[in-house]
């Protein structure tokens, strides 16, 4: 189906960028793949091209795309048409940023977005605690403000995407008592330079997938934060970090659906030279269905997409529509690759073939932004579908 969400403009940018990924990402991504990160020299060519800091103003160096997402998105389809991926770039620039476009003092702003603009200043963010998973009212690293106005940190955050990489680490910390009464306040957000005295990155998480993407482990012991590096206002963390939800998972649809077509265009290949029995194995009215049966869903999916890149542009995605489409397209993206792989028979296994990566890659989807079932949680509280009462 024709898709209308791009105009020419948004088609040349694509151009640039899938020349970029051809030429620079993709001859060298197994290197990545293999030192469990991506070159931060790469985020600084794209930085040179404009092709990251696009919804930044201009006055900080950026693209000035304020109010669109949809270059973002056009990124993301061309690395995962590529089979390849940017590892934590997508959330410097599509989760880290739009906080700090939100939250910050001009002063911040003109401190921070022009490094992340140009890609020589790497952001990520620290939210999740061993132990704590989806529940971010269950924060134990603690700021306690001292005479002279500065915060010390303590604690440890896991699961951080881009920890290994970043320069800039959004912290989320309790900086008041846990209230059981008012379980998302006394929580903020702390805007730390990773070469802060007793900031340490811990160990490097062994993931199945997305090994592009550092994932580590962060420590605090009794590092010193000026009080000008909080973001926004003490205690009202939770708030912002609802704030973004949407677009978040919005960029894992994206990707969920780009890889979905990539697989199918892989198996799509692969059935048409590959021979069974003397014949090609496109030939086989099993394989022809099952393909059949993932374009479908994968257009279906599509479809949903385009009308929340578009609801999203105009302010209009609501959470719950966005967790309808995360739920949605990475539950097609799971199902749609595994179709595919088992198209690929036992070299499918194999790590050698571009569909095995897209296979392990995708698991996650359907964990990080919110697991499905956090997903269809917020889904049926929309329906107006209550809690059970005692």
């Amino acid at each position: 189906m024709r898709r209308t969400v791009y105009t020419e403009d948004h088609e040349s940018f694509r151009a640039l960028a899938r020349e970029f990924v051809e030429r620079e990402l993709a001859p060298k991504f197994q290197e990545y793949e293999d030192a469990g990160r991506i070159d931060k020299a790469v985020f600084a060519k794209m930085g040179e091209l404009g092709l990251i800091g696009l919804q930044i103003p201009e006055e900080f160096g950026g693209g000035g795309q304020t109010d669109t997402f949809k270059y973002n998105a056009i990124l993301t389809e061309e690395t995962a048409r590529a089979c390849t991926s940017l590892g934590s770039l997508r959330v410097h620039q599509d989760v880290v940023t739009p906080y700090i476009l939100e939250y910050a003092t001009h002063e911040q702003k003109g401190r921070w977005l022009p490094g992340m603009a140009n890609g020589t200043l790497m952001a990520a963010i620290a939210m999740t605690e061993p132990g704590t998973g989806s529940d971010l009212t269950g924060i134990r690293t603690r700021a306690e403000q001292r005479e002279d106005g500065a915060w010390v940190l303590n604690g440890s955050k896991t699961f951080i995407s881009g920890g290994a990489n970043a320069d800039l680490v959004l912290v989320i910390a309790r900086t008041s008592a846990y209230d059981p009464d008012d379980r998302r306040g006394g929580l903020t957000i702390f805007v730390v330079p990773t070469d802060s005295p007793g900031f340490e990155v811990g160990r490097g998480l062994q993931k199945i997938g997305i090994k592009s993407q550092d994932t580590v482990e962060l420590h605090f012991t009794d590092l010193v934060v000026a009080d000008a590096d909080i973001l926004g206002e003490p205690g009202r963390a939770f708030e912002y970090m609802s704030h973004n939800l949407a677009q978040e998972r919005l960029t894992i649809a994206v990707n969920a659906v780009s890889t979905a077509q990539a697989a199918i265009r892989l198996a799509s290949e692969y059935a048409q030279e590959r021979k069974s029995f003397g014949q090609p194995l496109s030939s086989f009215q099993n394989t022809k269905f099952v393909l059949a049966e993932c374009s479908t869903e994968t257009t279906a999916a599509q479809a949903m997409l385009d009308q929340a890149l578009e609801a999203h542009d105009a302010g209009e995605l609501s959470p719950a529509d966005a967790a309808r489409v995360k739920l949605f397209t990475t539950e097609v993206q799971g199902r749609v690759i595994d179709n595919c792989l088992q198209v690929h028979g036992g070299y499918g296994y194999i790590l050698e073939y571009p569909i095995a990566r897209l296979y392990t890659d995708a698991r996650v989807t359907r964990i990080y932004g919110g697991t499905s079932e956090v997903m269809k949680t917020i889904i049926a509280k929309d329906m107006g579908l209550s809690a059970r009462r005692s």
